[in-house]
């Protein structure tokens, strides 16, 4: 269905502390009153692009990307404050026509942050010339320029500043006209129909929805009181003037504008001629700079031409399994085209080793393959352990591989150096992450801004079980004291909090997260900076993944920096360690982990762990293995199991004949992601990659697909 009108000044909870919908929640509220079309336009950033433009097209919504951008009322690189002891900025609102004006969009909010921080990220006149090709603009709220000046009087300023914008944005641009019963709003509207008559410019009516549903306002008011540090009672504190501000149906816009049916009209000709795609399912991988020296220049040939190299000096001897093993992996790799990015992972990785920074093992799927361990991004032989090439890199689930790699903490920063030197400092930036308001956060936010005591907020916050991303609605379930209080005194204060809950309230920098682009980064995604001056892609790890863009987990692990101290001390002593050939079966270490002398050692120095090892009394590298890999919610359970079993006090049982090669190493209990897929391949048939997708269905929960599998697995059990 084709709506009539179409909402075009919209926030989510990405408009930090204020805007307080939530981009799932302002989809369903779109597809309830059957809108085609809605604009987000964030304050002055593009955080919500990917997961709404994702959410909406997957509604059959279309999404049309925005911004409400702060125009600097000089240059962008002025930082003072007005005469009036204003920030200095107007609003204006910017939609993408396409994906030039799309590019242009980026180009301009990332300026804002870099360029023309003051209080808000800042464009100016200079900048919105140079980057207006594919933009729609609209006047915005009474905070833009030229309804700004006709409040004050300045008609005349009005209609210079209208004339600039309509000369930047060609038939692109309109007055816009709100009405949210504030007594400004009707004088601007008249203002605002003037105006349109004397320079022949067309209207357009929005309505700055900033949260869902009506009743949300008083949710919304006390978001703003957290943005602005203030409560509620403070009677001079920032606050919306209505209970206007919420998502409004098109026969409520009909009614509210239904003497400027044309403003109506010209919402709908806009969203139809707007056309974004952001191209999904594509890989934007960097160039690797391979050698002038380099026998070859073919990427997939370079890589096999290092792995052999590496395999040779690792294994002496290359048997056929492990060439088989050399030559699927390379084959996959080819198909898939990830040669760069194998290729990228490796030269830093070496880098970080020739400059003797302390590097990881390797960590998570990608210890399994054959290539990573040959190139020295892993030093663990997936053969020996059993490790799947599969789990990693699935050729029927085509997604870029994902390598985390541990380096040392205190240098981690140079490796991050070598990427900007290699591949261009506008090419490389770390990854923003957002934290979100959950359970126990929600609460004692939402009492404070009320002003309830801190007894009173810790008292409710302590009522909420202590369980992982745990719900107020779980909560409420699970605890009968937190019902009495939400039912009781606390009845205003659990609503609100059920409204505000999970959204987002602040952004920081991803821990380990690094992006690569394969040219000027601010050509894919728009860039922040924080207060502190720290750089990051606007879009979340997720975000970059969408849309193809190379990331990489630097992991900053301070466990390296303390071993690398600690063979340098005993370096200074006369006597040379190296890490990577100290032995396996050191009776003494194994003691030590008996005892539970654990504090100090990555992931077995929990208090917790430590009574386990106790228990365990481990002998082999492969029972510490296991227990790291069962000492997490869920396998948890079944440790003591694993322990009875070990030493014979409980009968280790397997389930048919042919798990026993895969579950003898631990006791007959499947441990390890690798054993479920094995099972899969060695009792159903199922192929390697046809078994990785059934653990990831496992791990994932996903339904439809397990019961989809369930059967084939029985289909394929019963052949055998």
């Amino acid at each position: 269905m084709t709506s009539e009108f179409v909402h075009l000044h919209n926030h989510s909870d990405y408009s930090l502390l204020d805007g307080a919908q939530r981009i799932d929640q302002l989809v369903n509220t779109i597809d309830d009153l059957k809108m085609d079309s809605v604009a987000l336009t964030e304050h002055g950033n593009m955080f919500s692009v990917v997961p709404y433009y994702k959410d909406a097209k997957k509604a059959g919504i279309k999404p049309i990307i925005g911004c409400e951008i702060y125009v600097a009322m000089g240059s962008r690189f002025e930082k003072k404050t007005t005469a009036e002891g204003g920030w200095g900025n107007n609003h204006l609102i910017l939609l993408a026509q396409n994906n030039t004006g799309y590019k242009n969009l980026m180009k301009l909010v990332t300026a804002g942050y870099l360029e023309g921080f003051y209080y808000r990220p800042r464009v100016d006149i200079d900048l919105l010339r140079q980057y207006s090709e594919g933009l729609i603009c609209m006047s915005a709220c009474l905070k833009g320029e030229v309804p700004e000046k006709m409040l004050r009087g300045d008609y005349e300023g009005a209609k210079e500043a209208a004339l600039r914008f309509a000369e930047i944005f060609p038939d692109r641009y309109y007055l816009e006209i709100q009405n949210h019963g504030i007594p400004e709003e009707e004088a601007n509207i008249k203002n605002m129909k003037k105006l349109a008559v004397d320079l022949n410019l067309p209207l357009v009516c929005t309505n700055d929805a900033h949260y869902a549903k009506q009743s949300h306002w008083e949710a919304h008011d006390i978001h703003i009181c957290l943005g602005t540090g203030k409560k509620r009672s403070d009677l001079n504190r920032l606050r919306y003037a209505t209970p206007e501000f919420y998502f409004k149906t098109q026969d409520e816009m009909f009614n509210l504008f239904k003497e400027f049916p044309q403003a109506i009209e010209n919402t709908r000709r806009i969203a139809d001629s707007i056309n974004v795609e952001l191209r999904m399912g594509e890989y934007h991988l960097p160039n690797f700079p391979i050698p002038e020296d380099s026998p070859t220049k073919d990427p997939d040939e370079y890589l096999k031409m290092l792995t052999q190299a590496g395999a040779d000096a690792l294994y002496g001897e290359i048997t056929p399994d492990i060439q088989k093993r050399i030559d699927h992996e390379l084959m996959v790799i080819r198909n898939m085209g990830f040669a760069g990015y194998f290729l990228i992972t490796a030269d830093f990785v070496k880098y970080a080793k020739d400059a003797s920074i302390p590097v990881g093992p390797g960590r998570g799927s990608a210890a399994g393959s054959i290539v990573s361990y040959a190139l020295g991004i892993t030093s663990i032989d997936p053969l020996k352990h059993d490790l799947l090439f599969e789990r990693f890199l699935n050729p029927d689930r085509i997604s870029l591989p994902d390598i985390d790699i541990d380096f040392c903490i205190e240098r981690r920063g140079e490796v991050i150096d070598y990427i900007k030197d290699q591949y261009g400092e506008n090419s490389v930036t770390q990854i923003i992450t957002f934290g979100k308001m959950k359970a126990k956060q929600v609460v004692r936010d939402v009492g404070r801004v009320m002003g309830y005591s801190f007894g009173e907020v810790d008292k409710i916050a302590k009522a909420i079980p202590n369980e992982l991303n745990i719900t107020l609605d779980i909560a409420l379930e699970k605890s009968h004291d937190l019902q009495e209080l939400a039912e009781g005194d606390y009845k205003e204060l659990m609503s609100h909090a059920k409204v505000l809950e999970g959204m987002h309230r602040h952004a920081s920098i991803h821990a380990a997260g690094v992006v690569i682009a394969p040219g000027d980064l601010t050509d894919y995604v728009p860039l922040y900076k924080s207060t502190t001056g720290d750089v990051t892609s606007q879009y979340d790890m997720k975000g970059l993944e969408e849309l193809g863009l190379l990331k990489m987990d630097f992991l900053g692990l301070r466990n390296l920096t303390v071993i690398d101290k600690a063979v340098k001390l005993i370096a200074q002593k006369g006597e040379k360690i190296d890490i990577e050939k100290l032995p396996l079966d050191d009776a003494k270490v194994y003691e030590l982990f008996a005892k539970g002398h654990t504090i100090g050692v990555f992931q077995f120095e929990s208090s917790g762990m430590r009574e386990f090892l106790k228990k365990l009394q481990p002998t082999v590298i492969e029972d510490l293995i296991a227990m790291n890999a069962l000492y997490r919610p869920g396998p948890m359970e079944n440790i003591n199991d694993f322990i009875s079993r070990k030493h014979g006090k409980k009968k280790i049982v397997y389930p048919h004949p042919l798990m026993e090669p895969i579950l003898k190493e631990t006791y007959g209990i499947i441990v390890y992601q690798e054993q479920v897929m094995q099972i899969a391949h060695e009792i159903a048939g199922f192929t390697l990659a046809e078994a990785d997708i059934m653990r990831r269905a496992m791990g994932k929960k996903i339904k439809s697909l397990m019961d989809e599998l369930s059967i084939k697995f029985v289909e394929g059990a019963e052949k055998k």
